[in-house]
């Protein structure tokens, strides 16, 4: 074995992720010398070189990126042995790292992984909270909750929950304008927007008897953290288009009222997004596991 100290991967690890030696150097508490040691001990033993080299950044090379997916691999291995060998003790070792949108994370994920931690006291969990869409792959993301279909070839999508949104507004608001009755009623009303992956979701689609017809809406305020545009909705501020799954406890207590009842939308599924090409680790598969049970006892 050409690496004498799996240790020195760390130093890889940070780096890649940091793309400064100062900053990985920082996070794993040696010194900036230390660190360039390190690397160029293992770009010596290797015999090739893992980062091109400037004045601003650090940019790892096609081998070590190659390097940098195995370490990544060895490290959640190290990690589910001490899990397994934690297993005839019954725990979970380990931090679950988390990505999930903000309104279903606040209104609905948060008791639940409350529960599962408490199940589980050997577990931790690491939560990314936001409707930016993150790489899972490149941002170290165990699991992505994520509303909407698998485009990603290099993961694979564990299904929660069917949604679907639901078009709704508060009582303040709709003794103020009169309630859609058609789809098209739309562009007299203040419609809320959100936006999702770099994209204003404002294209509004509605079918009725197979028939579909999309609003392009228009509305005085949109937002990149889709929580808030509920947060609005509920103050009166205008009509918005939800998952039914965020706003089900708005609509059960009456805060917000649904619209355009007759008509149809757009299947919202829920998935779990796991890396395609990495292991993964009893404590995740536990965890998505939990939530799937969960969705299940919701629907």
């Amino acid at each position: 074995m050409k690496i004498e100290n799996i240790g020195d991967l760390q130093v890889l690890m940070h780096t890649a992720r940091s793309g400064s030696l100062t900053a990985a150097a920082r996070a794993l508490g040696i010194t900036p010398a230390a660190a360039s040691a390190t690397l160029k001990r293992l770009e010596t033993q290797l015999g090739t070189r893992l980062f091109e080299r400037s004045t601003r950044a650090m940019r790892i090379t096609p081998s070590g990126q190659i390097l940098l997916d195995y370490a990544h691999r060895a490290f959640e291995l190290l990690a589910e042995g001490e899990s397994q060998a934690a297993a005839d003790r019954g725990q979970l070792l380990g931090t679950v790292r988390v990505a999930a949108p903000s309104d279903l994370a606040r209104n609905t994920l948060l008791p639940w992984f409350s529960e599962f931690l408490a199940l589980h006291p050997g577990a931790e969990l690491a939560l990314t909270v936001g409707d930016r869409l993150l790489d899972v792959v490149r941002d170290e993301v165990d699991v992505a909750i994520r509303y909407g279909a698998l485009a990603d070839s290099r993961l694979v999508a564990r299904p929660l929950a069917m949604g679907h949104p639901v078009l709704c507004a508060s009582p303040e608001y709709l003794r103020r304008h009169p309630a859609p009755a058609v789809p098209q009623d739309l562009l007299q009303h203040n419609c809320l927007t959100f936006a999702r992956g770099g994209r204003r979701h404002q294209l509004w689609r509605f079918a009725l008897n197979g028939q579909w017809t999309e609003v392009r809406v228009r509305g005085d305020r949109t937002v990149d953290d889709a929580s808030l545009v509920r947060e609005w909705a509920l103050a009166g501020a205008g009509i918005v288009l939800k998952s039914n799954i965020d706003v089900r406890q708005d609509l059960a207590s009456g805060a917000l009222q649904p619209l355009l009842t007759a008509w149809d939308t757009e299947p919202y599924p829920l998935h779990a997004m796991l890396p395609s090409g990495r292991f993964v680790p009893t404590r995740v598969r536990a965890l998505v596991d939990f939530l799937a049970l969960k969705f299940e006892s919701m629907a």
